[in-house]
């Protein structure tokens, strides 16, 4: 599944292909992904694309008229390609640029979205959510405030967005272990000197995934279809009966959360 990291990348990756074009036509494959696809998406045609953005896994193309929110689901992705490039089977949605290049939306299990928001407007799925795990705002004074007597486990805390956006699962797993900090303690109980140390964690991780290009596992491929390399730096993550990294002890692997989740109970306390 797509994370901040291989949104981000994603975000990188087609950025400068949009930028300033004019958007021609959409073509819609399928009425639905993961919800209805809004036909208001037609207004945007004609529209120069001001930028594009990313808030959480969410990725906003923007006009001014309105803007396409896109998400990548499970298995999505996006490619550009010359507009006469033929389009396979998982090949859903088509944004035509004026200047004969096509953004090209691929998601063979349909978790994904395209969305409508005119400009004015704000959206339901863009509400609600915490800050962005590398900005200024995302502190380790912020988490130990939002965390005072919060008996949930610290990997479920940090991966909600109303806390904070984008920490997914893989990101949660090698984060906690970089801090040294056992994924099934609960939020509250953390020192404020761990809390810093494992949002200086979280935003390193996060970072060094998006340098990377992303973790490539089943799914993700960029958006010039070369994978993410940052696979190649996992410490715990899908390890469970490896060797610790750093101590030698068997990986342990652990359900919290309905999540798959991996740690070394020697290292992490």
């Amino acid at each position: 599944m797509p994370e901040l990291p291989e949104v981000e990348v994603s975000r990188m990756g087609i950025t400068p292909h949009l930028k300033g074009e004019t958007i021609d036509r959409f073509t819609f494959r399928t009425a639905k992904l993961r919800w209805n696809i809004p036909q208001e998406l037609k207004l945007l045609e004609g529209q120069v694309i001001r930028d594009i953005s990313r808030r959480a896994k969410y990725l906003i193309i923007e006009t001014d008229t309105g803007d396409a929110i896109v998400h990548l689901g499970m298995s999505g992705s996006l490619r550009v390609l010359d507009a006469d490039f033929p389009a396979t089977k998982h090949d859903h949605v088509d944004l035509k640029l004026s200047n004969g290049k096509v953004l090209r939306y691929n998601d063979p299990r349909r978790f994904g979205a395209w969305l409508w928001k005119a400009s004015e407007e704000s959206h339901k799925v863009l509400e609600n959510m915490g800050p962005e795990p590398l900005t200024i705002e995302f502190s380790a004074d912020y988490i130990a405030e939002k965390a005072k007597g919060k008996r949930v486990a610290v990997k479920q805390f940090i991966m909600d967005n109303k806390v904070v956006v984008g920490v997914g699962n893989i990101y949660a797993n090698e984060s906690l272990f970089s801090a040294r900090v056992h994924p099934t303690r609960a939020a509250g109980k953390l020192t404020n000197k761990e809390w810093k140390l494992l949002v200086e964690e979280i935003k390193q991780v996060l970072d060094t995934a998006i340098k990377q290009g992303g973790t490539t596992l089943k799914d993700f491929a960029q958006a010039d279809g070369k994978p993410g390399y940052f696979a190649q730096e996992l410490q715990v993550y899908g390890k469970a009966g490896e060797a610790c990294p750093s101590c030698g002890q068997e990986i342990e692997e652990q359900k919290i959360g309905q999540r798959n989740t991996f740690f070394c109970s020697n290292c992490q306390q």
